[in-house]
C-alpha cells in the first residue's frame, strides 16, 4: 500500500493512470473510471497525454440509473472531460446503460465483461476509486447488499441512503485489479481514511484489499 500527500494532485494521478496504461504492448489496457467532483479535472488533464488510446479498454465502476445525457451520469462527466477528447476504439468503452432497468443493465455489463475476459475474471490494469465522507466507494455504500456479493462482478444495489437504485462493480472484480488507486480530496474524509489505515473501519472502503494488485492512497 503507498501513501501519497500530494501538492500537485492532478498531476501525480495522470503520471500513476498514464504509467498504468503504458508499458506492455500487444494488449489492451484496462481502466475503469470513478464518477464525482473530484476525478474531472484529473480526466481533463489526462486527455493531453498521449498514449495509445486505440488500445485502452474503459469501464465504469458504477452509474447513476439516468441517462447518459444526464447530469448525474458518470458516463457524461467522463464524455465531456475525458472520452470524447481522446481518439479512442469506441467498441472499447463500455457504458453502463443507466437507463435501463438496473437489474437488467448490471446483468448486461458484466456478461459484456465476461465476453473480453481472457481469465477467470476481467482483470483491469488500473480502477480508480473516490470515497465518500461515510466510507463508500463505488455504489458500494454501508448496508446495502451489494457488499455481500461474492459472486457477481456488477449488480444493482438499493441505496437506502440515497433512496435509488445504482448499478455497481462488486469486490470480487474490484480486487482483482492489478492496481487501485484512491483519488481522495478534502479534510473531511481524512478521518475516514486515518481509520481505513489504522485497521480500525469495517466501513465498505475497508473491503477493498487485492488479491495480488497494489493500491495507491493519492490525497489532496
Amino acid at each position: 500500500m503507498q501513501f501519497i500527500e500530494s501538492s500537485d494532485f492532478v498531476g501525480d494521478a495522470v503520471d500513476i493512470i498514464a504509467s498504468a496504461l503504458s508499458g506492455e504492448v500487444n494488449r489492451a489496457h484496462r481502466i475503469s473510471l470513478c464518477g464525482g467532483s473530484t476525478p474531472e479535472p484529473v480526466y481533463r488533464a489526462l486527455a493531453e497525454v498521449n498514449l495509445d488510446w486505440s488500445n485502452i479498454e474503459i469501464t465504469f465502476g458504477d452509474e447513476r440509473c439516468v441517462a447518459p445525457d444526464h447530469n448525474d451520469s458518470n458516463f457524461r462527466m467522463a464524455s465531456g472531460s475525458l472520452l470524447s477528447k481522446v481518439p479512442l476504439n469506441g467498441e472499447n468503452v463500455l457504458r453502463m446503460r443507466g437507463e435501463l432497468d438496473p437489474v437488467d443493465a448490471a446483468r448486461e455489463y458484466e456478461d459484456a465483461l465476461r465476453q473480453r475476459s481472457n481469465t477467470e475474471i476481467y482483470r483491469h490494469d488500473l480502477i480508480l476509486l473516490g470515497m465518500g465522507e461515510d466510507g463508500h466507494i463505488a455504489s458500494l455504500f454501508p448496508g446495502t447488499s451489494a457488499i455481500n456479493e461474492n459472486d457477481r462482478w456488477v449488480v444493482s444495489n438499493h441505496v437506502s441512503q440515497k433512496g435509488e437504485n445504482r448499478i455497481t462493480f462488486t469486490y470480487p472484480i474490484i480486487n482483482a485489479a492489478r492496481k487501485i488507486l484512491f483519488l481522495i480530496k478534502g479534510q473531511e474524509k481524512r478521518a475516514v481514511v486515518d481509520r481505513v489505515l489504522s485497521g480500525q473501519s469495517n466501513l465498505p472502503v475497508s473491503l477493498v484489499d487485492p488479491d495480488e494488485g497494489a493500491v495507491t492512497w493519492l490525497l489532496g
